[in-house]
């Protein structure tokens, strides 16, 4: 893979945005609305391919793999489904013209399914010291064994690489600003997650102190937003909560935690995380409405908490609240394993008595074809 010099992203930076721009306002409440209301039912998932163990893997040069997607993709609009999120990572921006080429197909084949995605940016979540380059086989029985961070822990720690970070941000947010195939940009996935009970007591010893991280991307969000206006981005802006407390907790500012200020603040369509029961989510329905915005949620969808498709979708169809569930086809990430498989490895024969996420097996079969009759019916398909 080629690698470019931070110089020379700073320097392309200049060249394709100029000075950074005065202070650009989030979306007015009447111009999100006006927005969604274009926009039909959203329903989809968190999107990676089976044979894609993260996100620098499904969009590396070596790995990238446009037959599996086109296929993959084929299945979401057998069943109704117009959108997914999918996760971008910043050292892919290190070959800044093969990524761009990339995920131009990529979004190409999108479109060919009726398909408009949310990119996100960045991500908190999981190991947090990504290397570009053949990714490690999943570790077995463990959820999602080889999900890495975005920016990883080095990045985070060292200001002198905000510029690349911003490089990345303006680079792709810029290549894209206009293009309708894409529907919103979420800036950052759970910002203020610390993996608390993920990797074992020796791997955590690794990952930032948890006041430390939560506090230098608090600092650190507000300018990728930012970053995101200043490139010029025609499609809204978000990052979602998810710290899930009480419905009063998200509606009352006074109880909002830094982190979600100033996610709630900047994003110009309300998003959330709901891996809860039906009961929960009809409760933060209307706290959420009192902003007034638009609401999507960008992830559910677990069927051992009774987060689940036949429940939820009715619900969030008669609010239209846009509903993206965790998980499409069985495979790498190995997200069908619930997320006690860190403490308890599903190895030896061990199986979990459901399927935590995904919506089809490896083999292209639906994981109870209830579920895919309750989105079909959802979307009108």
């Amino acid at each position: 893979m080629r690698h470019v010099s931070i110089l020379f992203l700073l320097f392309i930076s200049t060249i394709c945005f100029g000075q950074p721009d005065a202070k650009i306002n989030r979306w007015s409440a009447a111009k999100a609305n006006g927005w969604y209301a274009k926009e039909p039912f959203l329903v989809g998932a968190n999107y990676i391919p089976a044979n894609a163990i993260n996100e620098l893997e499904m969009f590396q040069a070596e790995s990238f793999d446009p037959k599996t997607i086109d296929t993959e993709l084929g299945m979401a609009e057998s069943i109704g489904m117009n959108t997914m999120r999918v996760f971008l990572h910043d050292l892919l921006w290190q070959d800044p013209t093969g990524f761009t080429k990339r995920l131009d197909q990529f979004l190409g084949l999108c479109a060919k399914h009726k398909i408009r995605p949310m990119l996100v940016l960045f991500d908190s979540c999981w190991d947090p010291y990504p290397k570009l380059g053949k990714q490690h086989d999943p570790t077995p029985g463990i959820h999602n064994s080889g999900w890495v961070q975005s920016p990883g822990a080095d990045a985070l720690t060292d200001v002198s690489q905000n510029p690349r970070l911003e490089a990345y941000v303006k680079g792709v947010v810029g290549a894209f600003k206009n293009d309708r195939r894409i529907l919103a940009w979420d800036m950052w996935n759970e910002p203020d997650n610390t993996n608390d009970n993920n990797y074992g007591q020796n791997y955590l010893k690794t990952e930032l102190p948890k006041d430390r991280k939560i506090a230098i991307i608090t600092n650190l969000l507000p300018q990728v937003f930012q970053w995101a206006r200043s490139a010029g981005a025609t499609q809204p802006l978000t990052s979602g909560v998810w710290i899930y407390r009480t419905p009063d907790d998200w509606q009352s500012s006074a109880k909002w935690t830094p982190m979600e200020k100033v996610q709630f603040e900047n994003s110009d369509v309300i998003t959330f995380h709901q891996y809860s029961n039906a009961e929960a989510l009809e409760k933060v329905i209307p706290a959420l409405q009192t902003f007034g915005r638009p609401i999507i949620c960008t992830e559910y969808m677990a069927r051992g908490v009774n987060s689940k498709f036949q429940t939820h979708l009715p619900i969030a169809k008669k609010a239209k609240i846009g509903m993206i569930n965790w998980g499409f086809v069985a495979g790498k990430t190995q997200t069908f394993l619930p997320w006690d498989s860190w403490q308890k490895p599903y190895v030896n024969g061990r199986e979990p008595a459901i399927w935590f996420h995904e919506v089809f097996k490896q083999d292209g079969t639906p994981v109870d074809p209830a579920e895919t009759a309750a989105i079909k019916q959802a979307t009108g398909k």
